[in-house]
């Protein structure tokens, strides 16, 4: 067969048509939702090692697919929110939460978060809490656990945090002023996350999504054996 022919027909038969489903389908992924794979424990107990998170790109703003070219927008991520965004010092997608807010100082002493010099309030969490008892024995008893509650928006939201007294890591830090633009971004595991106490404020644009659920986990220590029970769960 003539090899012009041949390209001309492999397009046409097998490769135009599925093209528009293709581009449509990762134009979404790029501009309305995604997934996304965690493989650190840096946000742990609320995300672990192999769960796969549901991204909300439609929570703040809409954008250009492919781009962060903004072309409408509705909100501003919250204190609290876990979302997706990009890391300044070398653009590596990354899940944390929103502890600083425009305007916010933010300060840890040691392990104790301060929202503009008002330490949050923790509730201490068994090692059987949700999250934790996914962990491996020896890291889930050398762990501390508590419920975070952080003041937002006049209110209160409350997550699983955990500390690692064992492990040599940046306890205290700050105070900080956030400025116009930018937010502060920590990982629910304190003691063991490459966060803004490392590389800095993220600016608004870098965050694309917010983080609304696990979709499916498996467990990384154990032949990915599934977690069923976290399936289609909402993240706090």
């Amino acid at each position: 067969m003539n090899p012009k022919k041949y390209v001309r027909e492999l397009w046409k038969v097998w490769l135009r048509p599925f093209a528009l489903p293709l581009v449509l389908i990762t134009a979404a992924k790029s501009a309305l939702a995604d997934i996304n794979y965690v493989p650190s424990g840096s946000m742990q107990p609320t995300i672990l090692c192999g769960d796969v998170v549901l991204i909300n790109k439609l929570a703040y703003d809409l954008r250009v697919p492919f781009t962060l070219a903004r072309l409408a927008h509705w909100a501003e991520p919250a204190r609290g929110d876990v979302v997706v965004c990009f890391s300044p010092d070398d653009d590596t997608r990354l899940v944390k939460r929103v502890v600083g807010q425009p305007g916010d100082t933010i300060e840890l002493r040691h392990d104790v978060l301060f929202v503009n010099d008002v330490a949050q309030t923790y509730v201490p969490l068994g090692i059987d809490a949700r999250g934790a008892r996914d962990l491996e024995p020896a890291e889930r008893a050398g762990a501390i656990f508590a419920n975070e509650l952080l003041v937002s928006n006049g209110g209160a939201r409350s997550h699983a945090v955990m500390a690692l007294p064992a492990r040599p890591a940046l306890r205290s830090f700050g105070p900080t002023r956030v400025p116009a633009g930018h937010y502060f971004m920590l990982g629910d595991n304190r003691d063991n996350s490459h966060d803004s106490r490392f590389f800095g404020l993220v600016p608004r644009e870098q965050i694309i999504g917010e983080a609304k659920g696990v979709v499916v986990s498996a467990d990384l220590n154990h032949w990915l054996r599934p977690r069923f029970d976290r399936f289609f769960t909402r993240l706090d």
